[in-house]
């Protein structure tokens, strides 16, 4: 079975601290950025905290945005994520993670290791799992190595005090950085490149329209230096859209990098259309790449066999599957 997707989202001040030492909780982020995890917790299946953080901030771990529920809930899934904290003593019955938002959201409460704890939570079919702290877990699920991203908002504060955000002792990649407000998003991948761009692939393929004839599927073509040439995701900007022909578009073929670029993408490229002419196999090989990594097979759902890996590796491009990552390209798919 495997073990779930892990975001690891925390905001620190410039100065490397999540709280101040007072007693009262400390907001560090802005309105923009808290509307931009409410966007992020809608795109999972849990959202995991500390019995600290229970303690101190009695949170609800809710979406908020009733547009956002609604969209979930379009898509097969609850209003909100499943609520999950980790304790290994028993919580106050009053607290609000508990007692609010029963109606839209299940709340278990489970010990153990990073690891023991990811197992569990396969067990409950998550794929996608949120960490939202506080210090001690972001130090313990960081310091296991099972982090795969993390986003890491850094905001114009200076706090000199209080816990602090460690742990990481693995390398992280920086994949973007972004004002949000008047804050900074820093976003970063653990892992070989492979593992990288695959799983930046994959979560592209949540931001598609959902589809009752086509497949929801991102895709990132790659520099052999680690330059992101290109991005893309399926009906990005029409509904016929392929996400690798989406990405492909933005590319300047005459840019001396797309020999030795590698094409990421969620679902093995196209080697059968319906909707146009030239598949996204053909738009690959169009553009001189000859490197593509995959997540999952293209089952025979709108065409009657596909083909795009043969077609791909018949004219000599090298085509890498990796299944470990299906589970998180189905994902965005549920709803087929």
């Amino acid at each position: 079975m495997k073990r779930p997707h892990v975001l690891a989202s925390a905001a620190v001040s410039i100065d490397g601290f999540l709280d101040d030492a007072s007693p009262r909780r400390l907001v560090l982020s802005g309105p923009a950025d808290l509307d931009r995890v409410d966007a992020e917790r809608a795109g999972v299946d849990a959202i995991l905290v500390g019995a600290g953080t229970v303690r101190a901030d009695d949170p609800r771990l809710l979406v908020r945005s009733d547009d956002r529920r609604a969209d979930r809930v379009a898509r097969g899934l609850g209003p909100s994520p499943l609520r999950v904290v980790l304790s290994a003593h028993d919580l106050d019955p009053a607290a609000r993670v508990l007692t609010e938002g029963r109606d839209v959201a299940d709340t278990v409460v489970l010990a153990g290791t990073p690891h023991e704890v990811l197992d569990q939570l396969a067990g409950h079919g998550v794929v996608r799992l949120m960490v939202e702290g506080g210090a001690g877990v972001h130090r313990e699920f960081l310091g296991a190595g099972v982090v795969d991203e993390l986003q890491l908002v850094v905001a114009p504060r200076l706090v000199g005090a209080g816990p602090r955000f460690t742990g990481a002792p693995d390398e992280a990649h920086l994949v973007e950085t972004r004002p949000v407000g008047p804050d900074v998003l820093l976003r970063y991948r653990f892992g070989d490149a492979d593992a990288r761009w695959l799983a930046e692939a994959c979560s592209l393929a949540e931001r598609c329209p959902p589809s009752p004839s086509a497949f929801s599927v991102g895709c990132v073509v790659v520099a052999a230096d680690g330059t992101v040439l290109a991005t893309g995701h399926s009906r990005r900007d029409d509904v016929l859209d392929h996400a690798e022909e989406v990405a492909l578009r933005d590319v300047d073929r005459d840019d001396p990098r797309l020999p030795g670029a590698t094409v990421y993408t969620s679902l093995e490229p196209c080697g059968q259309r319906a909707s146009r002419p030239v598949t996204c196999a053909q738009h690959i090989l169009d553009a001189g790449i000859g490197r593509v990594v995959m997540a999952w097979r293209e089952p025979p759902l709108f065409v009657g066999t596909p083909s795009g890996a043969a077609r791909l590796e018949a004219a000599g491009a090298e085509v890498v599957e990796c299944p470990g990552f299906a589970e998180l390209a189905r994902r965005p798919n549920r709803h087929r």
